[in-house]
């Protein structure tokens, strides 16, 4: 995630970084200029034998059912974002909570490495489970076979129910500790199937197919009806608006999937170190 000053109003429009949606577009706002020159130039030359008249209000009416259609897509894919944000900080809180009554509840010469360990390797497995695969070196003390699974998440999950379960049976906790001690640990699979529908359920196929080609028979139109009222400033006025309406699509297209390593992603490795620093610490004392 790209950490920026909000004020720094007249930097921002000068900064390009590397999910700039103007270099994304680049080759293909050069290639719509040349096609709107040649419309233009064909059209200027061969007025007298063409018939065509300014269309400029179909494409204003058009642009406003456009802009609608847009604005559900921003608002779509943020509030996909923003809740991958909110399910990572109650995923921060749960593991604090968690760590802090285990801390509190075992007694001082219990294995609380082993929640360490599982808690932090927990928290780095669902980071990448979302992502590509889990990386080895990320995790502590693994054990054998864990990598052979394809759910890592589930499968250090599992280990922390049997420690759970052992402690409870062996007298170590009471029922009373177990019940308050399993809210927390039920909320981490809750977290991670939450992120899992956000990722494995993007936008329906046919609205993006739809909103795509909108735009591009939208912008496609536009050099025959402003011709004859804007002469050869038709071409940087469609690149313009193909630029405005492709960026918006592309933004949203980035942020729907929060989960993964583009500039404006989640800021999930952060997040899973600080898990990692409050946990070492709270078990520290």
């Amino acid at each position: 995630m790209i950490k920026y000053n909000p004020k720094d109003w007249f930097g921002l429009i000068f900064r390009f970084h590397q999910s700039d949606t103007f270099r994304k577009m680049f080759w293909v706002l050069i290639a719509v200029g040349i096609y709107s020159g040649i419309v233009v130039y064909i059209e200027l030359r061969f007025q007298d034998y063409l018939n065509f008249k300014s269309t400029t209000q179909v494409h204003s009416l058009l642009g406003f059912v456009l802009a609608l259609l847009l604005v559900f897509r921003t608002n779509s894919a943020y509030d996909r974002w923003w809740e991958g944000r909110k399910l990572w900080g109650s995923l921060v809180n749960n593991t604090r909570n968690f760590s802090l009554k285990l801390n509190a509840f075992l007694p001082d010469n219990a294995n609380k490495a082993f929640w360490r360990n599982n808690i932090i390797n927990y928290t780095f497995a669902v980071k990448e489970h979302l992502r590509n695969g889990v990386k080895k070196e990320e995790m502590q003390d693994a054990k054998d076979g864990l990598f052979a699974h394809e759910h890592i998440p589930n499968i250090i999950a599992s280990d922390m129910y049997k420690e759970l379960n052992r402690l409870y049976t062996s007298k170590t906790i009471t029922g009373d500790e177990l019940f308050l001690l399993d809210k927390e640990l039920k909320a981490f699979t809750d977290i991670v199937g939450a992120c899992e529908r956000i990722r494995k359920t993007p936008i329906p196929f046919s609205y993006s197919l739809f909103l795509k080609k909108f735009i591009f028979l939208y912008t496609m139109t536009m050099p025959f009806g402003m011709v004859y009222d804007f002469k050869f400033w038709t071409i940087p006025i469609v690149c313009l608006i193909l630029y405005v309406l492709g960026s918006i699509e592309l933004i949203g297209e980035e942020i729907e999937d929060p989960f993964g390593l583009e500039p404006n992603d989640l800021p999930t490795d952060a997040l899973a170190n600080t898990i990692k620093a409050n946990v070492s610490e709270i078990f520290s004392q």
